[in-house]
């Protein structure tokens, strides 16, 4: 069943105006939609219906078949709805642009342009020769994708995202990971032994000793805090984490105060890396991390750069995590105000 939709859309849809939607919906990777179930759903998600939800199904289990993910889904969706508005045009203007795109004659025959899927596998093509798309934002990769510079998909960011957070669906066995500390260290060990898990030399130490199930004082780290570096690396191909316990580093500038030391430490970490890309809180690989994390946190879980999405002209509505500002440089995520568990559904 389809959460966001089984739920009467109350909670999932609904934000702040202009605010960006990643809540329930979201999942810890993509899996196919059950396009039938969705045409035969009597549902209205952020005004589209019917055969606007249905090309919007397409549209996202092409990205996933592509293993693109959601962010990929968001973009797709996004140009279908400025382009079309999710219909499948079979003549949009006098230039004689075609299908849920509005693709013109180079991109491919008639019938390929208006068959949804493989006008979605046209765009998602174009769209992975474009080096920075997942750093980007989406707006502008499709701009850059289509090159239809005076097409607004900015204003169309907000309800693609609606669409997209509330046809994923939910129950992902992927999300689920162990709750042994030492296990989930000893997997983190063994990503950094093959180089796609990369730490500084600090928070890479702390892990290595819950590893080996030596315990040093003040370089504990929390069971929620492996958890969701866990659940980064199985999602993305490269993941990169700058800090964890400063307690055990003894790096205190806030005399206390800061996530990072707080409780005894270990209930913070900051991402700087993605699939080799640095990092700055309003990136597409944020907002996918981000999307992916929110749905399993505990309620009262903390995520930081809300000022860096909020210039970037993406700010979040989320379902469990509070937001607070920093700086542009990583992602900060942290438990230090919750002591609930991570719920995988």
């Amino acid at each position: 069943m389809l959460r966001g939709i089984a739920i009467g859309m109350t909670g999932v849809v609904l934000s702040l105006v202009g605010a960006v939607v990643m809540s329930s919906g979201t999942g810890c990777s993509a899996n196919a939609v059950d396009v039938d179930q969705i045409a035969a759903l009597d549902a209205n998600v952020a005004g589209y219906t019917g055969d606007q939800l249905v090309n919007a199904a397409i549209i996202m289990n092409i990205a996933t078949a592509r293993g693109l993910g959601q962010t990929a889904q968001i973009i797709g969706v996004t140009t279908a709805i400025a382009e079309s508005d999710l219909h499948n045009a079979t003549a949009t203007d006098s230039t004689g642009k075609l299908g849920l795109f509005a693709q013109g004659v180079q991109w491919g025959s008639a019938e390929e342009r208006l068959d949804p899927a493989h006008a979605a596998l046209l765009f998602y093509a174009q769209l992975e020769r474009v080096s920075n798309w997942q750093t980007t934002t989406p707006a502008a990769v499709s701009t850059q994708v289509t090159g239809a510079g005076s097409t607004d998909y900015t204003a169309a960011l907000k309800p693609a995202t609606e669409i997209v957070s509330t046809l994923t669906p939910t129950q992902v066995q992927g999300c689920k990971v162990s709750g042994d500390s030492q296990a989930l260290a000893l997997e983190l060990v063994q990503r950094m032994d093959d180089g796609t898990f990369t730490a500084f030399s600090d928070p890479e130490q702390q892990i290595r000793w819950i590893a080996a199930g030596t315990t040093v004082q003040d370089c504990g780290i929390d069971v929620r805090t492996l958890q969701i570096m866990v659940l980064a690396t199985r999602e993305f191909d490269r993941v990169g984490i700058s800090s964890i316990n400063r307690l055990c580093t003894h790096d205190d500038a806030g005399g206390g105060t800061l996530p990072h030391v707080r409780e005894g430490g270990g209930k913070s970490v900051d991402f700087y890396m993605l699939d080799g890309r640095n990092l700055t809180g309003a990136d597409g690989l944020t907002l996918r991390l981000i999307g992916m994390l929110d749905p399993v946190v505990p309620a009262g879980s903390r995520v930081g750069q809300s000022n860096c999405r909020a210039s970037d002209g993406v700010p979040l509505s989320l379902q469990h995590f509070t937001q607070f500002s920093d700086t542009c440089t990583h992602l900060h995520v942290d438990f230090a105000d919750t002591d609930g568990v991570l719920e995988f559904g």
